[in-house]
């Protein structure tokens, strides 16, 4: 028994660094000041920095820029779990099912600014221009609490926090102008940063002999971090003008292959079975992707004034069909009757992630006010979820999605000064307990009971307010304020060019 529960510890400290990978959480809402005041809908009509993160043939309409903006994703989830227990009457041996309701918890995330940083400039070179940008995910990092007065808190299996995580994406890209009407542009890009994951482990047996299912005395709190990432990726797009009041535009990301190294410290469960263990090792190799996604857009202008663009969005989560765990020589010492140094194996986690799909609709309209350009924005998105119910938890609360958002521009000469407010609303998802599919992590599989313990039946919800600021500087931009929303660029074709 004690070598069972010492081996399910180790494994499941392995097994538990694929928690923040799972990256439904990750993305909860479009980015960028300007791009997310339209709704996200800045795939035809991109004509900025910000246009790196949409489609980089914005970029041959953008001249000599720098952009800088930063956004505050203040999000905010409640998980309230539910189990079913199975009873058996010891005298004529039926069992009788029922369901337990945990008190409810909520998860949050701190104040941190999520930046854009461009710098678009074309050297001279009449058709290129060419952009070196960092910008990160909006990504919610999430924490919740470990225990809720004196009991553990009933999704501690799931996540307890994210605290530490910091993604970052880097970056140059070319756009080139092969006519006044048509502009390709394409980009090569690196994830970087780290994934650092707070999560309890039941170290439990599956048989049952020594321990119920959720013991706290078997419970091992696991803190892992992966990193430093360095994945690659990359992005091309297109916009085509066929009249001065159309542009059609697409664009198409690669997924991010992340082949990262691993840190993982464990608190040994209290049990006296864990009195004398100890674990040799704490690296590992961890391998997944994350998805591929394709843009596609049309805008409409009327005049130099006012834009409104459709857009929709296909991202490719069946990429992150597994995420498969590889330890280095980390291993089991000192146990009796059991090997002096017992290593674990590659463990290959499957996952219930599918594609999804988005649609935006957003403008913009800029008027002159006293001699500076004002600029007022808004739109509006909708989000499927990419993960099937039987797979959401506390980990990786992505459900249907609503964003309504405003924002505007102040142009002061060269200036352009940026703000945007947008509403990020969740459709709660009830997961009921004959659906739910995730088991705590404990990959031992001797003697496994007849009905399984899964963790993450219960009522999700989540929404989040988005907060951002920005200025860009156009150094080929003229003196007097613009009267259009975007940067200049050069003169579009009349009807018989």
């Amino acid at each position: 028994m004690k070598k069972t529960a010492l081996l399910a510890v180790v494994l499941a400290t392995t097994s538990g660094i694929t928690t923040p990978a799972s990256a439904g959480g990750l993305y909860f809402s479009d980015r960028g000041v300007r791009p997310l005041g339209r709704g996200g809908a800045f795939v035809a009509g991109a004509d900025d920095a910000g246009s790196i993160a949409y489609n980089p043939a914005g970029l041959a309409f953008t001249g000599r820029q720098f952009l800088l903006d930063a956004s505050w994703l203040q999000y905010s989830s409640t998980v309230q779990r539910k189990q079913r227990i199975t009873l058996t009457d010891p005298n004529t041996g039926q069992t009788y099912d029922s369901e337990q309701t945990y008190p409810m918890v909520e998860g949050t995330t701190p104040v941190l600014p999520i930046p854009t940083l461009a710098y678009a400039n074309d050297f001279g070179l009449e058709k290129f221009n060419f952009a070196a940008a960092l910008w990160a995910p909006y990504a919610a990092i999430t924490s919740y609490p470990e225990r809720l007065g004196s009991t553990p808190a009933p999704q501690r299996y799931s996540l307890i926090s994210l605290n530490g995580s910091a993604l970052a994406i880097g970056g140059v890209y070319a756009s080139y102008r092969a006519s006044p009407k048509f502009a390709l542009g394409a980009g090569v890009e690196v994830l970087s940063g780290y994934f650092t994951t707070s999560v309890v482990m039941s170290t439990c047996p599956p048989d049952r002999f020594v321990c119920a299912p959720e013991d706290p005395d078997f419970d091992a709190l696991s803190r892992l971090k992966v990193g430093p990432i360095i994945a690659p990726s990359g992005i091309i797009g297109a916009i085509y003008a066929p009249t001065r009041s159309i542009r059609l535009g697409a664009s198409f990301h690669l997924p991010f292959w992340i082949r990262s190294s691993a840190d993982i410290d464990v608190r040994l469960p209290q049990n006296p079975l864990f009195a004398t263990a100890h674990q040799d090792g704490n690296q590992a190799d961890v391998s997944f992707n994350l998805p591929w996604t394709l843009r596609a857009g049309v805008e409409g202008r009327i005049g130099d004034s006012t834009r409104i663009e459709g857009s929709v969005a296909v991202e490719g989560w069946n990429t992150h069909d597994r995420i498969t765990v590889s330890p280095h020589d980390i291993a089991l010492s000192g146990v009796q009757g059991f090997p002096d140094h017992y290593r674990v194996n590659e463990i290959s986690l499957e996952r219930g992630f599918q594609n999804n799909w988005s649609l935006h609709a957003g403008g913009e309209h800029t008027f002159d006010l006293s001699g500076y350009g004002l600029g007022l924005r808004a739109g509006a998105a909708y989000e499927k979820s990419a993960i099937p119910a039987p797979y959401l938890s506390a980990t990786t609360i992505d459900l249907d999605k609503v964003t309504l958002s405003f924002g505007g521009s102040l142009h002061v000469g060269k200036w352009r000064f940026d703000g945007v407010y947008a509403r990020v609303i969740g459709m709660p998802v009830d997961v009921s307990t004959g659906e739910a599919r995730i088991p705590p992590v404990n990959p031992v599989r001797a003697n496994p009971p007849a009905s399984p313990t899964y963790i993450n039946a219960g009522h999700y919800g989540a929404n989040a307010n988005v907060y951002g600021v920005g200025l860009a500087y156009q150094f080929d931009a003229p003196d007097e304020p613009p009267t259009k929303p975007g940067s200049p660029e050069p003169p579009e074709p009349s009807s018989g060019d």
